[in-house]
């Protein structure tokens, strides 16, 4: 199989970049069944990267329908290290404008009807997440954001990010809740991805793509499906830029992530008392801790 040490979670519009060769559509079964789409796998910046297209390259898949650990598994199992996730968010501040751009370093969950863990079946194990993005990737982001220069763009770095259930959006009564807790920005998926990455021990970031401000503004009413859409493509075309940056740091100088120890000290069944199938189940994650 095709190995990749970068992944890219996103629209279906990443993977249609500029410069990206030797493309490829791999089909991965998972132990949690089948991802959102094929795997895409192509050389950007003289490296392997993978795509997938978070909610199925035809938006097929609710927020909470989205297989998120298939989504993570598969990632792994391709070799991913660096996991980067391209997002469409609300904004909760207002100097957090529509085309800017976050690197959030915190999340609050909000979700309610996901699983967001590998493990239960008889393995147990409980991950530190105190600093659920890893700090390292966040900066090579942010660093590539700022170095581009793009029209129109703040970039925000650190923030918390809301991940709320959906699909509907907030109530306003909601919303100036999540105002009240000074968080930044909201969305619907990269906290479920951010948990089950790091038991993966795959290093996760968030690149926020803001589309409009959330309905706590009181212009909300005058923002348009046409602005939203305008808002995404835009965005769309700067996070193909800011990838490929982010892809050619990363390359020169890949960093070592506490992400990538994550379950040193995490599971607390002694793995000889752990079942069989089980075992086999997560062999992906668990081989290099086998006695």
């Amino acid at each position: 199989m095709a190995q990749a040490k970068i992944g890219i979670i996103g629209g279906s519009g990443l993977y249609k970049m500029d410069g990206l060769t030797e493309v490829e559509e791999i089909k991965i079964d998972t132990p949690f069944g089948d991802p959102s789409d094929v795997l895409i796998v192509g050389t950007l910046e003289q490296t392997r990267v993978a795509f997938l297209a978070r909610h199925g390259r035809h938006h097929t898949f609710l927020p909470s329908e989205v297989p998120y650990r298939a989504n993570i598994y598969a990632m792994k199992s391709l070799g991913v290290e660096y996991l980067i996730s391209a997002s469409a968010v609300g904004s909760l501040k207002k100097k957090v404008k529509p085309l800017d751009m976050v690197v959030p370093d915190q999340f609050i969950d909000r979700t309610k009807n996901r699983i967001a863990t590998f493990f239960g079946d008889g393995i147990v194990a409980h991950i530190a997440f105190a600093d659920p993005v890893c700090g390292h990737l966040a900066k090579i982001i942010g660093d590539a954001v700022a170095s581009l220069n793009l029209p129109d763009v703040t970039l925000h770095r650190g923030g918390t990010y809301v991940c709320m259930e959906g699909p509907a959006f907030s109530t306003k009564a909601e919303s100036h809740l999540y105002r009240s807790w000074d968080a930044t920005i909201i969305g619907m998926t990269n906290l479920t991805e951010a948990k089950l990455a790091r038991e993966a021990e795959i290093a996760y970031a968030t690149l926020a793509l803001v589309t409009d401000y959330d309905c706590w503004h009181p212009d909300h009413d005058s923002v348009t499906v046409d602005m939203v859409i305008g808002n995404l493509q835009r965005n769309a075309v700067n996070a193909q830029k800011v990838i490929q940056e982010t892809v050619r740091r990363l390359q020169a100088n890949p960093p070592i992530s506490e992400a990538h120890s994550a379950l040193k000290y995490a599971i607390l069944t002694p793995l000889n008392h752990a079942p069989a199938a089980t075992k086999e189940k997560l062999a992906l994650l668990l081989s290099k801790y086998f006695a």
